[in-house]
């Protein structure tokens, strides 16, 4: 039970970390879709296809080093080793690839139809993120969520204070000013967005400098290998789980006419935000659990915790699921102002949850991390990949962005499944399926009578979060009073 704690306290410090810094970079949403800003809905759909085509990069340039130097730093003896050789391989690899697309930035712009002044700068962020993989991955691995949160939610607000200065102050400034005036450029706000990105990257690369002056440059060749080897699987995983991701916001601009294209990728991206609640959830679930994972394999009987993870998960996941349906009409209202991108708000019940499944994936993901076999990882993920690429090509000529998120559900749901059918033969766990099946059941069916029946009759869905949380009450009375027990 102290593990449990000592995890819920990582996963809340994590959470800050995760959660405070993107409900900020969420007031970008509401800035970049204002009409003073951004001309119209395709502007804010070609910031988000570039935003697209940055996931899917950061992946690679990660290509699973992060997981493989959880995984060897918990495992070998000599911490420095790993320490080392993930550092030199990372560098490496950043600067091989910055080389690369600076070369070849003329190809990437034709290729992508992304003008290249955008392209100069993306490719320096891309290089500024990458070098600080492992910095953060050893303030993890080290428990110093403290630091690890400070460091993030600066990022974040350089970043959000860089956008509102540059789109809409500094405009008046410059009528103000002749200083002003030199730096101000007409119609130049989408590169004003990756500029403020840009400065934010530098200033976290600069704040974590401090751990390459006190690490040992040793490259292991043989360890290395056996990192890559281990790594490969997660990097292909990753891939995969990008095209799951982003990469309907691609073929949406590739699959549907050119007219309309941007106009509808950025209602889809405006209101796919609205999932950012469960995506902040889960993934700041995923920071405290992943080292969780990997330091508690070897404990007497740890299965029996990985079970207790999963049931906690569903039941806060259910329960944001439930709340954010039940005030998606609020909520967009707060953080999408214009009431332009709102024709999308039909995809926001199926987002939030193919994301709450995606969550659920990731705590069953344990078994082939804990026994090396991620390749199944790889296996699972490209399987969801292809579903998402199938289902997008189908259906998005048909039904253009509900396409896309019947897509996401599908693929994020049939993976959740393979990974709990190969866990069960591979690594089995006690999860109490029973009452993991009441809480989904009892969530999902609360919220699609609420959005699709009683949608903004907030008496009626208040009345279903009172319902679904005694549910929670009176299943886990006993558990939360052993929780809240302090000795």
């Amino acid at each position: 039970m102290s593990g449990l704690k000592s995890l819920f306290k990582q996963t809340f410090i994590y959470g800050l970390a995760t959660v405070l810094p993107r409900m900020l970079s969420f007031l970008l949403v509401r800035l970049h879709t204002d009409k003073s800003v951004l001309e119209s809905v395709a502007d804010y759909g070609d910031v988000s296809l570039i935003f697209s085509y940055f996931v899917l990069f950061n992946v690679i340039l990660a290509y699973g080093i992060e997981t493989a130097f959880f995984r060897f730093f918990n495992q070998e003896e000599d911490k420095s080793k790993v320490i080392g050789t993930s550092t030199i391989s990372i560098i490496v690899s950043s600067f091989g690839f910055f080389v690369l697309a600076w070369l070849g930035q003329e190809y990437i712009a034709n290729f992508s139809g992304i003008k290249q002044e955008y392209i100069n700068l993306v490719v320096w962020i891309l290089l500024l993120d990458a070098l600080v993989i492992i910095p953060f991955a050893w303030l993890r691995a080290k428990a110093k969520p403290v630091k690890y949160s400070i460091i993030k939610i600066c990022n974040v607000v350089i970043n959000l204070g860089l956008n509102l200065f540059f789109l809409l102050w500094l405009k008046d400034l410059a009528l103000e000013s002749p200083l002003w005036s030199s730096i101000y450029k007409p119609n130049f706000q989408i590169n004003y967005i990756f500029i403020a990105n840009l400065v934010a990257s530098a200033v976290t690369l600069l704040l974590m400098l401090p751990f390459y002056f006190k690490i040992k440059f040793t490259f292991n060749k043989k360890l290395w290998k056996q990192m890559m080897q281990y790594a490969f699987p997660v990097l292909i995983a990753g891939v995969a789980f990008s095209v799951n991701e982003t990469f309907d916001r691609i073929l949406l601009d590739k699959l549907l006419p050119e007219n309309i294209a941007k106009t509808e990728i950025g209602m889809y991206s405006a209101c796919y935000k609205l999932s950012l609640f469960m995506t902040l959830f889960a993934t700041a679930y995923r920071l405290g659990i992943e080292p969780f994972f990997f330091s508690h394999a070897k404990a007497e009987n740890p299965q029996k915790n990985y079970a207790k993870i999963l049931e906690y998960f569903v039941i806060f996941g259910s329960g944001i699921l439930l709340f954010v349906i039940v005030f998606a009409d609020v909520l967009k209202v707060i953080f999408i102002g214009n009431e332009a991108y709102w024709k999308a708000m039909w995809i926001v019940p199926i987002i939030l949850l193919a994301n709450f499944c995606l969550g659920i994936y990731h705590n069953l993901s344990v078994w082939y991390k804990i026994t090396d076999r991620t390749k199944f990882g790889a296996y699972i993920s490209v399987f969801g990949a292809l579903l998402t690429l199938v289902f997008n090509f189908l259906l998005i000529p048909l039904i253009s962005y509900k396409g896309s998120a019947i897509a996401t559900l599908s693929a994020y749901f049939c993976m959740m499944v393979l990974s709990y059918y190969f866990g069960r033969k591979y690594y089995p766990i006690p999860y109490n399926i029973k009452k993991i099946g009441v809480y989904l059941l009892s969530s999902i069916g609360l919220s699609i009578l609420s959005f699709y029946r009683f949608r903004g009759n907030y008496i009626i869905g208040i009345s279903m979060l009172i319902v679904f949380l005694g549910i929670v009450y009176f299943s886990e009375k006993n558990e939360i009073k052993r929780l809240l027990k302090t000795k």
